[in-house]
């Protein structure tokens, strides 16, 4: 019953926010259960709780914020995940996504540039229960190779093209999204990768994100 359901002081919960996704054009069943399931307000900052479960960036620290629900359900729809997947994660906030793609795939591998933001994600991870995720705090433009290949990658991070990389650790066969630009001006684009290259298949929407910074990314 709805009662029984997580809401903040406001009365929205995982509920309300799930529809809010559905109604913005989400039709994965397997994920819109898994935002039902997973409390937003867990994996924001103590003094956004009220905001967990409105379609909205919040910001975490750093100059960065957490990816529009909306946008990342989006992006994380695109993978078109089966349960089966090793995923690698780009940017992991304070590991709301990385909670909903663990709920999706076989295990994940998330990284982030910020150490003291990782380890706040490890905690709310640790304390939802979520075991089948590797935390590592690094230069995400240069993926995590020693735990390639991967058959899905998602990157929360804006650069004009898709480090390279990321692209070598991708399985053929695999999908990788990103948004492409310079970070306040971007498209969300979906590629696969084939025997011997990336081949870009399709916008999933204009979007504003944060650069993605690394040897491979952004140097300031």
């Amino acid at each position: 019953m709805r009662g029984e359901r997580p809401v903040d002081e406001s009365g929205h919960g995982p509920d309300d926010l799930a529809e809010v996704v559905r109604q913005a054009g989400i039709t994965d069943e397997r994920l819109l259960r898994a935002i039902r399931a997973t409390p937003r307000a867990d994996f924001v900052p103590a003094s956004a709780v009220s905001l967990a479960y409105f379609d909205q960036p919040i910001p975490i620290g750093h100059d960065q914020v957490t990816t529009q629900p909306s946008l990342s359900a989006a992006m994380v729809e695109s993978l078109e995940l089966t349960g089966t997947e090793h995923v690698l994660e780009v940017g992991t906030g304070l590991g709301f996504q990385t909670a909903l793609l663990a709920a999706l795939a076989a295990d994940v591998v998330t990284i982030d540039i910020w150490a003291d933001l990782a380890e706040q994600a490890r905690r709310n991870l640790d304390r939802r229960g979520v075991r089948n995720v590797e935390s590592r705090v690094g230069d995400g433009s240069a993926g995590v190779p020693e735990r390639a290949p991967y058959d899905a990658i998602i990157v929360s991070a804006a650069y004009p093209t898709v480090p390279p990389p990321l692209a070598e650790q991708l399985r053929p066969g695999g999908r990788l999204v990103q948004p492409i630009g310079p970070g306040g001006h971007d498209q969300v684009v979906l590629f696969h990768r084939t025997d011997d290259r990336l081949e870009r298949r399709r916008v999933i929407t204009p979007a504003w994100f944060v650069r993605l910074r690394g040897v491979h990314g952004f140097s300031d």
